[in-house]
This record gives C-alpha cells, structure tokens and sequence, in this order.
C-alpha cells in the first residue's frame, strides 16, 4: 500500500474516518468523489476498473445498488503543489516527517478495512447468486412437474379417447347388426310362410298321384269305385292354382354401406385435438388476506387471448383435489371460509370468446391468511347464525337488540365488510357498524362511542346523524368500514375526546368520510348490527 502511496496511485475510502486523516497528515491530498457498481438485479457485489493515466488503478465497492460516498486519495510529495486539477491543497508536511513512513503506517489499515469490506460484499453477492441459484431450481422443478403432469394427462386423455371412441364403435356395430336381423326376420317370414304352403301341395299332390296310380292299375270294370272316388276328391284339389312365389328383385338383398371418408374426417379432427400450452393467457396477480378469507386477483397475460368468462379453483395444500369457487367475468374474487394459518392454493384459467373449452390453467400460487375470523356471537335470541358464525339471519323472536362480534377482531388499517344476503322490512332504527365496546340495553348502534349505517342510508356518528346520506340498503349490497387513527393523545378541541379516528363508509359505490372521537384508544373495536324485522342476513369479512 506504502508503494501504491508513493507512486502516486488512488485509493477508495467508502466513509472518511480517522485512517484518511492520518494518511493526510503523511502528505497526502484528497478531493470527494462518487464511486457506483451496477448491480443489476443483484443488489450488491464488487466491480474493479483501470482508470487509464499514470497507471492509476481505482477499486470501487458498491452496495446495494446505489452510490455510496468516497474519498479519492493522491499522494503529493512534500514540497511540491498538486498537479492542476487536483482539489485541495497540500498540506505542510513537519521536518521530521517522511511519507514513505506515514504511508507504512497506514497500509495495515487500510488493508483489513478493505479486506473486510470486500469479504462483507463477497458474502452478500454469495446470497444472492444462492437466491438465484433457488429460483433456477423452483423454475426447473416447474419445467419438470408441469412437463410430467402434462404427459401423464394426455396419456389419459387418449386413452380415455381410445377407450369412449371403441365402446362408441362397438356400440355402433350392435346396432347396425341388431337392424340386419331384424331385416332378416321380416323379409324371410313371409318366405317361411310360402314355403310351407308349397310344401304341403306338394305333398298333397303326391298323395294323389299315388292313390290315382291305384286307382288306374285296377282297371275300369272293378275299380269304378275307386276311379269315382279320385276323380270327385282330385275336383275337389285346385291343381291349377299355384302360389306366387316373389322374384329376387322383390325381396332384399341386404348390403352394408360404409362411407370411408369418415376416417379422413376423424383423422382431421384427431391430428387437430388437443394443444399443448407453454404458458396459460392467464395469471395470478395478487392475493390478500383477510379475517377468514383471501382476496385473489388475477389479469390476462396474453395480449392477443379475448376472454369470455374466468374460472377459479382453490384447495387445502394438504388435498389433493381442486375445487371450484368462481366462474364469471370478474377479475377479483374473495373466498370465504379460509381456516387462519393454513396454507391453499389458487389457480385460474379462462375462456376465449365464443369457446366451450377452458384454457390451460395458471401456475398455481399459495397464500394463507393469518387473521382471525371475523364471528358473531352466539347464543342471541333474536339472530340464527351459520356453521362458521360468520353469517347472522335475524328470525323471528320477538326480543330486539344488538347483535355483537364475539370479539373485537377489527383493527385500524383493515377493511371490514357486511354483505346483505337479503332484506326484510326496513326500519330506521336498524344499524350495521363497529364500536369501541359491547354495551347491552340498546336496540341499535345509534349511540354513543358507535358508528354506524342504517338500512335507509342514514349514517350515525356517536348517536348522532350526519347531514350525509348514503345509498338505502338492499339485498347483495356491500358496506365497507376503514378506519385509520389520526391521532393519539388528547385534542384540543371543545367536541371532547382524546382519540381519533378517520371513518370512510362505502355503499353502492358512494362512500362519506368522517372523524370519529372517542373518550380512549382503542387496539380494535367490535361490530354489531341490530334489525327489528325478520328476513334480514348479513355476512361479515
């Protein structure tokens, strides 16, 4: 380093510290400079570069990213100015002092601050190659498992094909025999029939000519009996009367017409079923928890896909099964009944406009939400809730009041939702909103250290009503609540309260913003409602 110094090279510094100001006082001269290595999407890492001139050679350590500060160093020999250019001036050098000394001084230093910088930006370029190393591997692993499942599924696929396409063939081949014999059957009845009547003149002539052969060879003197006797039954036998019997273009010749252009065109549509997709036109965006459920939304990724109708599909990581959740036109979708801290994933796929089939479905992503969900208590008379008590249908017992969440489950930050299912008779009292805590003995949330919106759209603060007025409450209408602190601490205002918070009430795409003062702070508050006739059910997430 002491030779560096004496031939006139540049050092880096990343910060200035008491090592500079010693190699100053050693005959040096420094000016500020900036040093940056593009880290691309790595982030941090070493680059080295030759500044040309004097061969002076320039180490820059960058992390991050970003430009971080140095401190160019120039050694200028005792005596002598900085060359024109250089910033700052030398400064005076005692007697006694010698540079080759202050710069043998200084190089142990300098040498383990960079040593230990450097082996700092080694191990943080070592992390991130090893990140990049891990997604080469997931990308292989997709590459592999979607090539064998892909494999595996049309394997099935067309032997399930070959399997349907020969039963339907053999299906086809029954039946064509079973109209052969039934063709069979009645074409060679009416022949049977014939047949027998040919065959019993036959025989019947026979036995004429038999018994009138007898009759001749006995002569005319003793056997006029006999003569009487076969000439009247011979009268009697119309030997002149023969059946028809049908010429062979009167009966059927049976043949099979088999039209072979049906295997060009099956060997068309064979040779054009089926296409195997490198990337679904659809993916994934984003997913977001929420109390008992998760937020999924995905977007087109092909540019040159039109897409008709979407189609959602989630599982338990432990199943093995998909299941459906969404079908439609939307491109965001909330599924409800999401146990807290258990893994699922998600997958979408879409199809094209004016298509039947569905397109290949996207990567799979997994998500989980580790809030708790949202619950009404149970136990109320007047309200019937559902397996997972998410769900209040309020009935029909005559005991009024507010129905409240089992706990304070809502926190500042949070959207809260309330999802009509559907309606009863509204009345103005009815209310639907959060408070700082549970107090029984009202009928509505139209009370103090409450908010809340009423069926009609009214909305309450603190018991009193707002001037305005949101759109009236109707079956699948959605109320949202977010709520953000403003401040902490007391106010200096005659409205009284210590804490305050900014409460944004959304309805049929119209929303009012307000401040809420309450008398303390509160970590989280609880829900209610409260309705007065019977028919209404609403959900909370």
């Amino acid at each position: 380093m002491g030779e560096a110094l004496r031939k006139g090279k540049l050092l880096i510094f990343p910060r200035p510290h008491a090592s500079l100001k010693e190699a100053l006082r050693s005959g040096a001269a420094w000016e500020p400079g900036h040093g940056r290595v593009d880290m691309g999407a790595a982030g941090a890492g070493i680059g080295r570069r030759v500044v040309p001139g004097a061969g002076a050679a320039v180490n820059q350590v960058g992390r991050g990213g970003g430009a971080g500060r140095c401190f160019r160093l120039r050694v200028v020999e005792p005596g002598r100015s900085p060359a024109p250019g250089t910033v700052g001036k030398p400064r005076p050098q005692p007697p006694a002092a010698r540079p080759d000394e202050g710069a043998m001084e200084l190089e142990p230093e300098l040498l383990l601050q960079e040593a230990r910088e450097n082996v700092e930006a080694a191990q943080s370029y070592r992390r991130e190659l090893g990140q990049r190393l891990q997604g080469l591997r997931e990308a292989r692993r997709q590459i592999k498992e979607s090539a064998s499942q892909t494999r595996d599924v049309l394997k099935q696929h067309f032997n399930d094909l070959k399997g349907t396409l020969g039963k339907l063939l053999d299906e086809r081949l029954v039946t064509l025999l079973q109209e052969v014999d039934t063709i069979e059957q009645e074409t060679i009845k009416p022949l049977d029939d014939c047949q027998k009547l040919i065959e019993h003149g036959v025989n019947t002539a026979e036995d004429l000519v038999q018994e009138g052969e007898i009759a001749i060879l006995g002569g005319v003197g003793e056997q006029n009996e006999k003569l009487w006797n076969f000439t009247k039954k011979a009268s009697h036998i119309q030997l002149d009367s023969l059946p028809e019997v049908p010429l062979l273009v009167d009966v059927p010749c049976l043949s099979a017409q088999l039209d072979d252009s049906i295997l060009n065109i099956v060997k068309d549509h064979i040779f054009k079923h089926g296409m195997v997709a490198s990337r679904p036109p659809v993916q994934i965006e984003e997913l977001i928890e929420k109390p008992g459920g998760i937020i999924v939304r995905w977007c087109k990724v092909d540019d040159d896909f039109t897409a008709q109708d979407y189609r959602l599909q989630f599982r338990k990581c432990t199943s093995n099964h998909f299941e459906d959740v969404y079908v439609g036109s939307e491109t965001e979708f909330i599924v409800l009944h999401i146990d807290p801290n258990v893994d699922y994933q998600f997958r979408v796929c879409a199809r094209g406009d004016g298509r039947q089939e569905w397109s290949p479905w996207s990567v799979p992503q997994m998500g989980h939400s580790t809030l708790v969900p949202h619950e009404w208590t149970a136990g109320f008379e007047g309200y019937s809730l559902s397996s997972r008590r998410n769900i209040a249908l309020r009935n029909d017992s005559e005991s009024s009041g507010v129905l409240y969440s089992s706990a304070p489950t809502y926190f500042c930050g949070q959207t809260l939702t309330f999802r009509v299912e559907t309606v009863g008779q509204p009345d103005r009292r009815d209310s639907i909103g959060v408070c700082a805590e549970k107090q029984n003995g009202f009928d509505s949330l139209q009370r103090d250290q409450a908010v809340c919106i009423s069926t009609n759209g009214a909305v309450f603060v603190n018991g009193k009503e707002m001037t305005n007025q949101l759109p009236a409450v109707t079956s699948g209408s959605t109320v949202t609540f977010d709520i953000e602190a403003v401040t902490l601490g007391s106010t200096n205002n005659n409205e009284g309260g210590n804490f305050k918070l900014r409460v944004t009430i959304s309805s049929n795409n119209r929303e009012v913003v307000f401040d809420w003062l309450l008398e303390q702070s509160c970590g989280s508050l609880y829900f209610g409602c409260s309705f007065f006739y019977p028919g209404w059910k609403v959900l909370v997430f």
